[in-house]
């Protein structure tokens, strides 16, 4: 017998020789055009505006150029003969490895789509970064779904496992109402946004920004430093003041002089406060009154906006404001209250006066 014509697994070893010489042939045709192909989709993309094109060629990466290996690895099997055992096992293997390719092309699809979207939008790395947990989501119901089609294609009842889902969601929906309670909290954080990744909260007594938003918790990384790990169930149930999105800062500050200030001399402070505030930029003035007597000073209150919500650049303001307010009640010979006490003796009285240091 000639060698060529020997059996080997139901098939003469000349059919296996040519089934692996497609194999090889067919993967390095592949291989070889590919490159160039995908080289020119790339140069020709990178001349469009618009987005599909990097669809396209997320596709080819994806899906096209290993299905092309796929096949031709299944149009070489198709020269060999087996026996129905064995085909059956190669049509379960063709339909599991066609389910995977459509669900991962689906998958990248989806993640592109909700990507290329949101980079058209403000702040769109903050938003892609928050939207990962949806992409998370969304892939595995993709999946959940792939599976059930593919169940079904191999002759199995679906209805019935199904069914069987449903009951033993419901069972786990019951032993994990927590975590589902975090997985609704987080499409309520993603869809009306409260609050983003980077703004500065504070929930509580909890201060810090934002900087990570799961499908379960939501990480803020504090003032003093450390990491403060939040369900997402708490924010959404929690009020939370959002700094980042603050317009303007309402500043009231309030000082006191000492009795015995001249009515002259009281009737130029709010003057001298208001031309203070009203040099500066990115300051709204507001107002400035004598306000009342306290115990042991003449009371003034005064009100300003900071039309930016930077807290380095308030602070800064501020200062200024009040280096200045030291200046010119030093130039009017204006002094600044301090809290006094009277003692009666003897019908003399003792006036003694304590500084306060805070």
């Amino acid at each position: 017998m000639n060698f060529w014509d020997r059996i080997f697994y139901g098939n003469p070893l000349k059919d296996w020789a040519i089934a692996i010489a497609i194999i090889i042939v067919a993967l390095s045709l592949i291989k070889t055009l590919s490159g160039p192909v995908l080289k020119k989709i790339k140069k020709w993309s990178a001349k469009t505006t618009n987005t599909f094109d990097d669809l396209v060629i997320l596709a080819i990466n994806k899906f096209v150029i290993p299905f092309l290996y796929f096949a031709a690895i299944f149009a070489a099997i198709q020269y060999l003969t087996f026996n129905a055992r064995i085909n059956n096992i190669i049509k379960i293997a063709i339909l599991f490895v066609i389910t995977f390719f459509i669900l991962r092309l689906i998958s990248a699809a989806i993640q592109y789509s909700i990507f290329a979207f949101l980079g058209k939008q403000e702040n769109s790395e903050t938003k892609q970064k928050q939207a990962r947990g949806l992409i998370i989501i969304l892939k595995a119901v993709v999946w959940i779904l792939g599976i059930i089609f593919l169940i079904d294609n191999l002759g199995y009842n679906v209805t019935t496992i199904i069914t069987g889902l449903g009951i033993g969601g419901i069972a786990i929906a019951l032993a994990a109402q927590t975590i589902l309670g975090d997985l609704f909290s987080y499409f309520v954080i993603f869809f009306d946004r409260p609050f983003e990744i980077g703004d500065f909260i504070i929930v509580g007594e909890q201060v810090g920004a934002v900087e990570y938003i799961g499908i379960k918790t939501t990480r803020i990384r504090a003032i003093t430093g450390e990491q403060i790990v939040c369900s997402n169930k708490d924010l959404t149930d929690s009020r939370v003041h959002n700094y980042k999105r603050m317009m303007k800062r309402r500043v009231i500050f309030n000082i006191g002089v000492v009795y015995g200030t001249a009515a002259a001399q009281i009737k130029k402070i709010p003057v001298i406060i208001k031309d203070i505030i009203e040099n500066k930029p990115d300051i709204q003035f507001d107002r400035s009154h004598f306000s009342g007597f306290g115990d042991f000073s003449l009371n003034f209150e005064s009100v300003y906006y900071i039309l930016n919500s930077d807290y380095n650049l308030y602070m800064d303001l501020q200062q200024k404001i009040y280096l200045e307010l030291l200046e010119s009640f030093e130039k009017e010979k204006i002094e600044f209250a301090f809290p006094t006490q009277t003692l009666v003796a003897a019908n003399s009285f003792v006036k003694e006066t304590e500084e306060n240091k805070a």
